[in-house]
């Protein structure tokens, strides 16, 4: 599993991640800064890679889309550098591998992480609008 760290998270991530023993790869070595989260998203689809964000975008595009990939991990702290969560977001990554490399979707914010399964639908249990 390899992880693309969104351009709203510091290049900081990579060598914090590759020291636990995570691949990593930050989405400013690979591709435009000025890019649109559909193309980020579409580039971790064709390299499967699992996106790792502070964008809450993320979330509606995967519903709207109905997307099965890739997996999106999504901190929803105020603190994102890797000394405030790091460890935290280490264990969340080694707990649900398995989930995220088949698809998933995972919040994680300062009381806990959330699990959802890909594809995303309204949880009224309709389709998603689209």
């Amino acid at each position: 599993m390899i992880l693309l760290i969104d351009m709203n998270l510091s290049p900081q991530w990579v060598a914090f991640l590759t020291s636990r023993g995570v691949e990593s790869v930050h989405w400013t070595s690979v591709g435009d800064p000025r890019a649109e989260d559909r193309v980020i998203m579409a580039w971790a689809r064709e390299h499967g890679q699992v996106v790792f964000t502070h964008d809450l975008d993320f979330s509606a595009l995967m519903a709207a889309t109905e997307a099965t990939s890739p997996s999106v991990l999504q901190l929803r702290t105020q603190d994102v550098l890797p000394a405030a969560v790091g460890e935290e977001v280490v264990s969340v990554l080694r707990q649900h591998q398995g989930a995220l490399e088949r698809g998933a979707f995972i919040t994680i914010d300062k009381v806990r992480a959330r699990l959802r399964i890909l594809p995303l639908v309204p949880r009224f249990g309709g389709r998603a609008p689209g």
